[in-house]
């Protein structure tokens, strides 16, 4: 094998060993319903990723706050939604996977409920 046969096929497995530790861009708005113990619930997600850190905003019926503790690795997602529910505080840990223009979600609410949806982006 020539030198270069041999360079080109190290940058190829060298390049196919790191895609899965690059973020998935999911950049912009995603929607989601959750069927919850009080109805279903419509969500609006505005998602910004720099590196792995995902930031943004939380969106429905009862919440409007920041994204907090929000990472994303390849194609796995997990951020907080801290929701205060008629004066109640409830922290809502969110894991996902990203699927193209779907983002499956399973959300722990207060450890009192799972929850799962699947967000798609906005078009």
């Amino acid at each position: 094998m020539k030198r270069n046969s041999r360079a080109f096929l190290l940058v190829v497995i060298i390049s196919a060993a790191l895609t899965p530790l690059f973020a998935a861009d999911i950049t912009g708005t995603w929607t989601a319903s959750f069927d919850t113990q009080i109805g279903v619930q419509n969500y609006s997600y505005t998602f910004k990723v720099e590196g792995n850190r995902l930031t943004g905003r939380v969106k429905s019926m009862y919440s409007d706050g920041e994204i907090t503790e929000g990472t994303i690795n390849g194609d796995d997602i997990s951020f907080v939604e801290n929701l205060n529910f008629e004066g109640m505080p409830l922290r809502i840990t969110y894991k996902g996977k990203i699927s193209g223009d779907e983002i499956k979600l399973t959300r722990n609410v207060a450890d009192i409920a799972m929850e799962e949806a699947v967000a798609k982006r906005a078009k």
